[in-house]
C-alpha cells in the first residue's frame, strides 16, 4: 500500500533516506518535493508518445509501450545512481498521482530488497498540502517586517540577523529576484516552486518565535506571494530602517553592478517606466546612463520613481512603525552595527 500523509509537516517528516521523483525532467523542473533527486521513468518525448497512442490508438498499446520504457529507464538507474545503496536503503518514490510510474518502480526496489514506499495521490497530493498550507488557513506564525527604502541594505541585514540566531524569510532569496524593477536575478522559479520553498521554510520554523521577512509588495517579480502569508504581513509590526542618500547609493552602485553595467538590459528596463514616470525623467535617466555616471543614475531613481514609490505603497498599509533604526554605514561593520540596534527593537517587541 502506497503512504498517505495527512499533513504538509508529516509529508516532510517522511523519514526516508531518498526522495525519488520519477516523473518527467520537465515536470520536476516545474517543482518536486524538496531534496528529492530525479530518476524519471519516461522522458519528455517518451511521455508524449505513450500519451498520443493512448488516445490516438489505444490504451492496451500505450500501457505495452509504457511499461516497456519504465522498466527499461528503470533498469539504468538501478545499474547506474543507485547501485551504490547498500541493502537497508530506505527510498520513498512518488508520481504525477501516484499511478504506474511510481508504482511500478517502488516494486523494482522492493523485489530486489530495498525498503521502499511510493506516495499515495503522487505529486498532486503533496501540491494539494502545499496549497491548502499557504491559501486555505491562517499561518501560526508571528511576522515582523524589516522596512526601509531602497537601498537601506535589508536583504544583507536580514542575513546577519539570521547568523544571530534569528528566523528569517527571505522572500528575495526563495524568489530569485531582488524585488524592483532592476532586481532581476537570472531567471525565477515557477509559481509552484516559489511556494514550495515558502511552505518548506515556515514549516520548519518555531511558531512560538518572531519571523523576520522583507517588507514586499506582493509580487516579486512575476511570483506572487501567496494570501496565508501576504495578509499578515499586511499587519504584521515593522522596523523601519533609515540611511542617507549618500550611503544607500554608495551601496546599490555595489549591490547592482551587474545590472549597471548591461547597458542594453538596462535601457529596455527603464523605458517601461515612461508611462508611470514621464519621458523626460526617463530621458534624464537614460542621459546618466550614456556618461557612464552610475552614481547620478542611482540617486535619480531612487529620489524620482523607487522613493515616492515606496511613500505611496507605506500610505496605502497605514500605520505607524514599531521602531525605526538610522544605519550610519551600510559597509560590513555598519550592517553588523544596525543589526545589534534591530536586535534591540526586536527584544523590547518580545518584553512588551
Amino acid at each position: 500500500m502506497a503512504l498517505t500523509f495527512p499533513t504538509l509537516d508529516d509529508f516532510f517528516a517522511h523519514g526516508f533516506d531518498t526522495v525519488i521523483d520519477v516523473r518527467s525532467p520537465s515536470e520536476y523542473a516545474e517543482d518536486h518535493v524538496p531534496g528529492a533527486i530525479s530518476l524519471p521513468v519516461l522522458d519528455d518525448e517518451e511521455r508524449a508518445r505513450v500519451g498520443t497512442i493512448y488516445k490516438q490508438e489505444s490504451p492496451f498499446l500505450a500501457r505495452k509501450l509504457g511499461a516497456a520504457l519504465v522498466f527499461r529507464n528503470a533498469a539504468d538507474h538501478i545499474a547506474g545512481p543507485l547501485s551504490h545503496h547498500e541493502g537497508g536503503w530506505k527510498p520513498l518514490v512518488y508520481c504525477w498521482r501516484g499511478g504506474q510510474r511510481s508504482g511500478s518502480f517502488a516494486w523494482m526496489l522492493k523485489e530486489i530488497g530495498w525498503r521502499a514506499d511510493s506516495v499515495q495521490g503522487g505529486y498532486r497530493s503533496f501540491r494539494r498540502l502545499v496549497n491548502a498550507y499557504l491559501y486555505d488557513a491562517p499561518l501560526p506564525h508571528r511576522l515582523v517586517l524589516i522596512d526601509g527604502n531602497t537601498g537601506t541594505a535589508k536583504t544583507e541585514l536580514l542575513h546577519v540577523l539570521a547568523r544571530r540566531g534569528w528566523q528569517v524569510l527571505d522572500l528575495e532569496g526563495a524568489a530569485r529576484h531582488r524585488g524592483s524593477l532592476l532586481g532581476g536575478m537570472g531567471g525565477q522559479p515557477s509559481q509552484k516552486a516559489f511556494e514550495t520553498i515558502l511552505a518548506g521554510k515556515l514549516t520548519a520554523m518555531d511558531p512560538a518565535r518572531p519571523v523576520l521577512v522583507e517588507a514586499e509588495s506582493s509580487k516579486i517579480g512575476e511570483r506572487i506571494i501567496p494570501p496565508a502569508l501576504w495578509a499578515p504581513m499586511k499587519a504584521a509590526p515593522r522596523i523601519e530602517i533609515g540611511a542617507d542618500m549618500a550611503a544607500r547609493v554608495a551601496y546599490l552602485v555595489a549591490a547592482y553592478d551587474d545590472v549597471l553595467d548591461d547597458g542594453p538590459r538596462l535601457e529596455t528596463l527603464l523605458w517601461h517606466l515612461r508611462e508611470l514616470r514621464g519621458h523626460e525623467v526617463v530621458d534624464g535617466w537614460l542621459a546618466h546612463h550614456a556618461a557612464g555616471d552610475k552614481r547620478g543614475l542611482t540617486e535619480a531613481l531612487m529620489a524620482q520613481h523607487y522613493d515616492p514609490a515606496y511613500a505611496k505603497s507605506r500610505r496605502a498599509i497605514g500605520g505607524a512603525p514599531m521602531a525605526r533604526v538610522q544605519a550610519k554605514a551600510l559597509d560590513g561593520p555598519g550592517i553588523e552595527a544596525l543589526a545589534g540596534e534591530v536586535e534591540a527593537a526586536l527584544n523590547g517587541l518580545r518584553a512588551g
